[in-house]
C-alpha cells in the first residue's frame, strides 16, 4: 500500500461531509474523488474538500485508477449493490452501517471481499471511539466484575420529516432499528456477546415505518435493556453494571468523549476524540490496508455478520419487514 491512501466517497450526504472533514485530519489519507448521481452536487462537494475528481455516476468512481478505497454513504437499501460493484472493480470498501439490510446481504458482501481479495469493513465508528475501546479493555481486565446489566438508548425526534425521507421511507429501509437501534444493539453485543434470547416490540408510523422499538437481550447471567426511537429526544446515556462496580458513558454515548467508573468512589475519565470521531475508523482502515488485511480485528466480517443477525431477530420479533423483502 502506498504512503498516501487515496479515498473516494460515494454519496455526498450529511454523514459524508463529517467523514470528509475528519479525513482531512489524517496525514496519510487524501480525498481524491466524490461521486453522486447529481454531478453538480459532486462538484460542490469536491471543491469544498479539495478532491481532484467529481463524478456524476458511481460507475465512474469505480473505474478511477487513482482511488484505493471507497467510502459508501448511500441509504441503507443500496449498500450491498454499490459495495459489491466497488469490490468487483478492485476497490477496498468502508461501507456505512448497517453493512447490509439483512444477513443474506452481508454474507454476499463478505463473499465479494474474499473473492476479489479486497478489504471490507462496516463503518461502525463507535467501535473505534477511544472511550469505547478503553471501556472494553477495563471490562476484559475484570475492573467492574462480571457484567449483570446494560442499558443504552438512541432516540431523536424525526416525525417532522417527510414520509419520503430516508428515515421514514420503508422503500429505503427506513425506521429507527437499522438507522439508530444498531448502536445500542452493538453495545450489548460488544460487551456481552450474542444473547440467548431477544424480545422486541415496535410502534409504527401511519405510513408504515417502525418508529420506536424496545428490546430486552437475555443472557445467562445478565440482561440488556435497549431502545431506539424517532418519536422523542433522549439524553443518550449508557450504563454497564458489574458485580464490582459500574461504568456510566457520557452522552451522547455513541460518540462520547468520556465516562465514569463507580466503585468505592466515582472516577471521571476523559478521552478526547479526534475531530468528530470518524478519524478513528479511518485510521483503522489505513492500518489494515498497510498490513494487507481484508478485515479488521476490532470489527471483523464475523462481527458484522453477528450484528446483522441480531438486527434481523429484532425485526422478526417486532414485525418489521420492508416492501422489497416480501
Amino acid at each position: 500500500m502506498k504512503d498516501v491512501i487515496r479515498w473516494g466517497i460515494l454519496g455526498p450526504g450529511k454523514i459524508a461531509h463529517s467523514f470528509a472533514r475528519d479525513l482531512q485530519l489524517i496525514a496519510v489519507g487524501r480525498l481524491v474523488a466524490v461521486a453522486s448521481r447529481d454531478l453538480e452536487r459532486a462538484q460542490i462537494f469536491a471543491k469544498t474538500y479539495h478532491a481532484s475528481y467529481a463524478f456524476g455516476s458511481y460507475e465512474e468512481l469505480f473505474k478511477c485508477k487513482d482511488i484505493d478505497v471507497i467510502y459508501i454513504a448511500t441509504p441503507h437499501n443500496s449498500h450491498m449493490r454499490w459495495a459489491i460493484q466497488a469490490m468487483q472493480a478492485g476497490k477496498h470498501v468502508l461501507c456505512e452501517k448497517p453493512l447490509g439490510i439483512n444477513l443474506l446481504e452481508v454474507e454476499q458482501m463478505v463473499a465479494a471481499s474474499k473473492e476479489n481479495n479486497v478489504f471490507l469493513m462496516e463503518a461502525l465508528w463507535t467501535r473505534f471511539n477511544p472511550s469505547i475501546k478503553k471501556i472494553k479493555q477495563l471490562i476484559l481486565e475484570d475492573h467492574i466484575g462480571e457484567i449483570a446489566y446494560l442499558k443504552a438508548d438512541f432516540a431523536f425526534y424525526g416525525l417532522d420529516r417527510s414520509v419520503d425521507s430516508r428515515i421514514l421511507n420503508t422503500n429505503l429501509a427506513g425506521g429507527s432499528i437499522l438507522d439508530i437501534g444498531i448502536y445500542p444493539i452493538f453495545l450489548a453485543y460488544l460487551i456481552l456477546g450474542k444473547p440467548l434470547t431477544i424480545k422486541a416490540v415496535s410502534n409504527f408510523h401511519y405510513a408504515g415505518a417502525e418508529i420506536q422499538t424496545s428490546m430486552i437481550f437475555n443472557y445467562k447471567n445478565a440482561q440488556a435493556v435497549l431502545y431506539s426511537g424517532l418519536t422523542s429526544n433522549s439524553e443518550m446515556k449508557a450504563e454497564i453494571q458489574g458485580t464490582k462496580g459500574a461504568i456510566f458513558i457520557d452522552p451522547r454515548w455513541h460518540e462520547t468523549k468520556g465516562f465514569s467508573v463507580v466503585k468505592e468512589d466515582r472516577e471521571q475519565i476523559k478521552v478526547p476524540t479526534m475531530g468528530k470521531g470518524y478519524a478513528h475508523e479511518i485510521e483503522e482502515v489505513h492500518r489494515c490496508l498497510k498490513n494487507n488485511k481484508l478485515q479488521s480485528e476490532l470489527w471483523s466480517h464475523q462481527n458484522s455478520l453477528d450484528l446483522i443477525s441480531l438486527l434481523d431477530e429484532v425485526r422478526l420479533q417486532s414485525g418489521v419487514v420492508f416492501p422489497f423483502e416480501t
